[in-house]
């Protein structure tokens, strides 16, 4: 394996703390990887894009060190410091397989925690079912997460998104002449599946349903069939450069519709590259606004400030600080359980999770056969000075949400 960038992230204070713990744990008769009781510290490791074609992902594993490092430094879990580990795999899923073993085999982790990617979470389930490896918070959306044993996903399946963005079409905005613009890739199919899927239970097909390259930077003909089609509401599936790309089309073309997209667009990077345009635009959300006053969420903004002042407050980082925040509540779960501080118990008391709030998300629940997280969504939508919500947390679509486990 080539040589990586390691990146070693100690929580504060290293002297083991001598007070005598609130929640009564069990001798262990042998060592767990990644559990020092002497010194009450529990490591854990990631695999991170230092490198590789999208490197500003960085911000997901920054807010994530910040989101353990604030729980060491506050003594959150009962005096439990966290040792958070992460190499670089270069955002490819071989070498995400290779870190994980490093992670594993050299640092001995107790659990890996929001590590980054789709794909290269899914490359390495095999290896974690090997050795017994929980995975807390991949970051990253796909059904093949949702019922593995050892993975627990917060982040939904992005067709479950898209038949909420359809369902507040439909319902709140009262539009059924509907179009999807999709990235051609998995994050665009999953869409469009769950898309269709709502679409046909509603006896409705989409007016207009068009892929779109991932390096896009232009939608003229893209508008054109939507404005042929007259589609009331245009939900986009695709990066933030993306949607600011597509208004911007329709701004020429005189295409007048509404817009709905992703959470991981209703972010400021999105406000500056569309600018006024972006304004009214609808986005489905597992996560609360970045703005919201709630403590998890302020504690996100507080952290990253004091640890990365220099990387954006937005929703990719709540997105990691929210991932990271779920090994929080579960080792929580596993020490107030006074059961041994194993990975087997981890993960038995990760499925007895019920409503949880796990930093900017809301009522997660994981249960045996069944590790869906992330079980509802807000509708946010752009305004002058952020995003605000205009619609509260709901259950996804049943037609779309219960076709994910079968």
């Amino acid at each position: 394996m080539p040589t990586t960038r390691r990146i070693l992230l100690k929580a504060a204070g290293a002297a083991a703390a001598t007070s005598v713990a609130s929640f009564h744990i069990h001798a262990q008769t042998a060592a767990e990887p990644g559990i020092d009781r002497a010194s009450r510290t529990v490591t854990v490791g990631a695999f991170t894009p230092v490198t590789g074609p999208v490197p500003f992902y960085a911000t997901l594993t920054h807010a994530a060190d910040a989101c353990l490092r604030h729980v060491s430094e506050t003594g959150a879990m009962d005096g439990w410091k966290i040792r958070f580990v992460t190499y670089d795999d270069g955002y490819e899923p071989a070498r995400s397989v290779a870190v994980t073993r490093r992670l594993v085999e050299e640092d001995k982790v107790f659990s890996l925690v929001a590590s980054v990617g789709t794909a290269q979470n899914v490359a390495v389930i095999p290896y974690a079912r090997e050795v017994g490896l929980p995975m807390l918070g991949p970051i990253g959306g796909s059904p093949a997460l949702f019922g593995e044993k050892l993975v627990f996903p917060l982040l939904p399946d992005y067709g479950w998104s898209a038949a909420s963005n359809v369902d507040f079409a439909r319902n709140v905005l009262k539009h059924d002449r509907i179009a999807l613009l999709w990235e051609n890739d998995e994050l665009g199919r999953s869409a469009l599946r769950g898309f269709d899927t709502y679409m046909k239970s509603a006896g409705l097909a989409a007016v207009e349903s068009i892929p779109f390259e991932v390096r896009s930077t232009d939608f003229s003909a893209h508008m054109r069939r939507i404005g042929n089609a007259r589609a009331q509401v245009v939900v986009l599936f695709g990066s933030n450069a993306n949607l600011a790309a597509a208004l911007k089309s329709a701004e020429r073309l005189g295409v007048q519709t509404k817009w709905m997209a992703p959470f991981f667009t209703a972010d400021p990077i999105t406000q500056k590259l569309a600018g006024p345009l972006l304004e009214g635009t609808y986005f489905s959300s597992w996560l609360l606004p970045v703005s919201s006053d709630e403590p998890d969420v302020a504690a996100y903004r507080t952290a990253v400030a004091k640890y990365y002042p220099n990387d954006p407050i937005g929703v990719f980082g709540l997105n990691g600080w929210s991932n990271a925040a779920l090994f929080v509540a579960g080792f929580r779960m596993l020490l107030a359980s006074g059961k041994p501080l194993t990975r087997e118990n981890l993960v038995a008391v990760m499925e007895t999770m019920n409503n949880a709030t796990v930093g900017g998300a809301r009522q997660v629940s994981f249960k045996s056969g069944d590790h869906r997280g992330a079980r509802q969504e807000a509708i946010l939508q752009a305004s002058g000075d952020g995003f605000k919500m205009v619609q509260d947390f709901r259950p996804y679509p049943a037609s779309v949400f219960n076709a994910a486990l079968t």
